[in-house]
């Protein structure tokens, strides 16, 4: 019997792998996709079940060719995580043209792209899962986060949009709200000073994608927070 199918989109050495690594843990093929076909090479040799799809998920075509691809070589996917995210700061007088629409296209412009090349085969089948690595900027727009908290703003509500228009078609939508730091090399460099309390392990991160992946249609959620437990909300 063939594998179920996970595609994740974004995998660099945080979330992204992190997931794949789960969900080809749970008995899933997974196709990962980003831009850099070199270090998805090296993460799919390290990782036994996971594929190397390089793709731009801000062009149409692109992202048309990735999941056809996909379809051809392991099967429909029967779940979508949208991980790739833009992480672009600075105020309103600060950001560039191009930088803020750049976060709008890899947050929301891509969630739409791969939503269409995907839940054709999802509805056909009467199943499927998509979800998205949001941030807490998609709720509230701090002075530095013009474009970010824009663009995460625009992604959960577009994410909320399918949710209500595909759940009843037998397609989970769910928004993962990730509030805090996330373990990762850049990120522990950056805050040297800080315990390893303070941040969130990618690990952990991918345990709740796969949870929610693996829900009953009975129960399902669509907006659920992780955070390290002493972050202050």
């Amino acid at each position: 019997m063939a594998k179920p199918v996970c595609l994740v989109t974004g995998v660099g050495p945080g979330t992204g792998l992190a997931v794949a690594r789960r969900f080809a843990a749970g008995g899933y093929a997974v196709a990962m996709v980003a831009r850099s076909a070199e270090t998805l090479a090296r993460f799919a040799e390290a990782v036994p079940g996971t594929y190397a799809v390089p793709a731009d998920v801000t062009d149409p075509g692109a992202v048309t060719a990735a999941v056809a691809r996909v379809r051809s070589d392991l099967g429909a996917p029967s779940v979508l995580v949208h991980n790739a995210g833009n992480a672009v700061f600075g105020s309103v007088l600060e950001v560039q043209e191009a930088d803020f629409e750049r976060a709008w296209r890899v947050n929301t412009y891509a969630l739409f792209l791969l939503a269409r090349a995907v839940v054709p085969d999802m509805v056909a089948a009467g199943r499927g899962t998509i979800l998205v690595t949001g941030a807490t900027a998609s709720r509230r727009g701090g002075a530095g986060f013009a474009a970010f908290a824009s663009a995460k703003a625009a992604q959960r509500v577009l994410a909320e949009s399918m949710a209500r228009s595909l759940g009843p078609r037998g397609v989970h939508v769910a928004y993962v709200v990730v509030d805090g730091v996330i373990d990762v090399p850049a990120t522990r460099a950056f805050f040297a000073d800080k315990p390893d309390d303070f941040f969130l392990r990618p690990d952990a991160i991918a345990d709740t994608f796969f949870h929610l992946a693996g829900q009953d249609r009975s129960a399902w959620s669509f907006e659920v927070d992780v955070r390290p437990f002493g972050e202050k909300w």
